[in-house]
């Protein structure tokens, strides 16, 4: 676990993954009410490198985006938020950024995803194998990218070139069922993605996925963890989370708040907790500031406006009662 963390305290992250455009309403408004809407940058890859950087890191995106005015909004967003865009290429013809239009209601809440012909998708050899991976201290990653042709071997090899120039592999599990063309595909990939990292971040439902069985899923993060990855970080929604790592389980809770939506919480989490292990926190502290901005993140219109800065996030752990019990 050592290079794991000497990688990520580090603060300098190359994140392989998608930029989108968010489309999201004022707090309460649901979208068929709406008569306006705020737009922002979106996507799983690019906000966890925007929140990298509200808090202080280093973060270069890998992707490819539209070559329009919407691909052109993305890429201006992420310099907007300090991420590094010199490996954010651009593709022609009829494909497009993907696009997330959101309701900022926690009940009844509907997110719609428009994805056809992504852009990203189109990430291929050329584009990861022009990064230089020593630049950088920690490779992060999310599920998405794996879920078509050529971004998956593209990210496959990123993977590889990463892991030769000494870095850790950190991998958001990010399930998206409606990217990928089979749930049976989705496992494999994803299994195979999940056993080449050294720190796994995933939800109940998709270590479940994974296993093959809902009721598998602690199973299958405390198998990975034994096998293949240093940290795995088996996220329970309300109920916290258990991280499994050196043969021990770390238990930690939530920050309740009042929550406006439910979309961006695990971006934020990521975010947070590579921050707080790059700040100097041992890492079960790293995990309770993570979901501290996750709670900031759901509490606030919108997902890489919403990400928390330092003053934020020491504001609300100094205000807030503290977090539930794991």
């Amino acid at each position: 676990m050592t290079a794991l963390l000497e990688g990520i305290k580090a603060n300098n992250f190359v994140i392989v993954g998608r930029a989108g455009i968010d489309f999201f309403t004022d707090a309460g408004v649901k979208v068929e009410d709406a008569e306006r809407m705020t737009v922002d940058l979106g996507g799983s890859a690019a906000n966890i490198g925007a929140g990298i950087c509200k808090l202080g890191g280093k973060a270069a995106l890998v992707t490819r985006v539209s070559d329009d005015s919407i691909g052109s909004y993305c890429i201006n967003r992420l310099k907007h938020y300090g991420v590094e865009t010199t490996h954010v290429k651009t593709v022609g013809g009829e494909f497009r950024n993907s696009l997330a239009v959101y309701e900022s209601v926690l009940e009844t809440h509907r997110n719609v995803i428009y994805r056809n012909g992504a852009a990203d998708f189109q990430m291929d050899l050329e584009d990861v194998e022009a990064v230089d991976y020593s630049r950088f201290s920690a490779f992060v990653t999310a599920g998405t990218v794996f879920a078509a042709e050529p971004s998956r071997t593209a990210s496959f090899r990123a993977i590889e070139l990463a892991k030769d120039a000494g870095l850790p592999i950190i991998f958001d599990v990010d399930y998206r069922p409606y990217s990928w063309p089979s749930p049976q595909v989705a496992s494999d990939v994803l299994t195979r993605a999940a056993e080449a990292s050294d720190m796994i971040v995933g939800n109940d439902d998709e270590f479940g996925f994974m296993a093959g069985d809902y009721d598998q899923g602690p199973a299958k993060a405390e198998q990975l963890a034994a096998t293949s990855a240093s940290v795995v970080i088996f996220k329970k929604g309300p109920g916290g989370a258990v991280t499994y790592t050196d043969g021990t389980e770390i238990k930690t809770g939530i920050y309740p708040v009042d929550a406006l939506k439910p979309v961006g919480a695990g971006d934020s989490f990521m975010s947070g907790l590579l921050t707080a292990i790059a700040d100097g926190h041992a890492l079960k502290e790293a995990i309770l500031r993570g979901s501290a901005c996750a709670s900031i993140t759901v509490s606030r219109p919108g997902c890489a406006p919403a990400l928390p800065n330092p003053t934020e996030l020491a504001d609300f752990l100094a205000n807030h009662p503290g977090p539930t019990e794991g």
